[in-house]
């Protein structure tokens, strides 16, 4: 029953991908906007309601080593995974905003939270506070920059004479299958991996986290299949910045995040952040300015290296 679950949460994700993708096209014509702007806002904020469902509840039950771990992890999961994965699909183009702004701003945040982990072993009020203002504050910046971009990239020409009806409509169906394929696939994941005894740590950082990572999988593939490059890299890095900024920033507002894992402050933060840094030197080497399939290989072996020394570290 629970791999039926599993199955089901993955056709929902997947068909939520879809719809948010083609209505954020829709929209980038709309407004005459970049698709890199309405990945990192739209798709980026629909993509990580799971995050934060899951980390808030878990949280709130009195675990926050899933809380915590769920957005590592599922930060981890976006670069080496589903990054990976689709520059695999399709080699994936990167344009200059990504390391004047995109790049160094995720790093701000990732480093940003490890500071306030690692200063008294809890992300307090407060702190929670002072991320998700520094998310508000980036969109603000975000939002001003849209007039003065106006490329547009080849997509779907027929999305540009959507209406706005159909386009809110997409956003709602995506933004629902991606919740309930969300939950139906977490729920899956964590029956399975309890039914073989596995602690709250690993469950976190590696099956809730690749679940709730399934939606920018969905999303970030179909785009890049499609060759909606732009979306397929800021719909990542802003999905990262929001699941630090949003997802972390508003459970630690409601309920203080203690670190229980000790492990997680020397070793998983420390993959997230390894993950996010070696980003930059990868679109530089070899085919400048392009995640190619060589690049999106090495991303998803590295991945695959973390989730074996994760369970091969005695967190079992």
């Amino acid at each position: 029953m629970s791999l039926l679950w599993v199955i089901l949460g993955f056709i929902l994700l997947v068909i939520g991908g879809e719809y948010l993708v083609r209505s954020s096209v829709a929209l980038s014509f709309k407004f005459n906007i970049s698709k890199m702007v309405i990945g990192m806002t739209v798709v980026s904020f629909a993509t990580s309601t799971p995050e934060l469902l899951v980390s808030l509840q878990a949280a709130l039950k009195g675990s926050p080593a899933i809380a915590i771990n769920n957005v590592v992890g599922s930060n981890i999961a976006n670069i080496g995974l589903v990054l990976g994965i689709a520059a695999l699909v399709s080699a994936i183009e990167v344009d200059k905003s990504f390391y004047k702004v995109n790049w160094p701003v995720m790093m701000v945040f990732s480093l940003t939270l490890f500071y306030f982990l690692k200063n008294d072993n809890m992300l307090s009020a407060i702190e929670g506070g002072v991320l998700f203002l520094a998310l508000l504050l980036f969109l603000v910046y975000l939002i001003k920059g849209i007039k003065k971009d106006k490329e547009i990239e080849d997509v779907d020409e027929a999305l540009a004479i959507s209406s706005n009806f159909k386009i809110f409509m997409w956003l709602v169906i995506g933004a629902a299958t991606l919740y309930f394929g969300s939950d139906w696939l977490v729920y899956g994941a964590k029956e399975i991996a309890l039914s073989i005894g596995v602690s709250d740590a690993v469950i976190g950082v590696s099956l809730v986290a690749v679940g709730t990572s399934v939606p920018e999988l969905a999303a970030s593939v179909i785009a890049a299949a499609k060759k909606e490059k732009a979306i397929s890299l800021g719909n990542l890095i802003g999905s990262n910045i929001f699941n630090i900024g949003s997802v972390l920033g508003l459970t630690a507002i409601i309920k203080p995040i203690e670190v229980t894992e000790p492990k997680m402050l020397s070793n998983d933060i420390i993959w997230m952040l390894g993950f996010a840094a070696v980003l930059l030197p990868m679109v530089f080497v070899k085919k400048k300015f392009e995640i190619s399939r060589i690049k999106g290989f090495l991303l998803v072996l590295g991945y695959s290296l973390f989730i074996i020394m994760l369970f091969s570290s005695g967190k079992i």
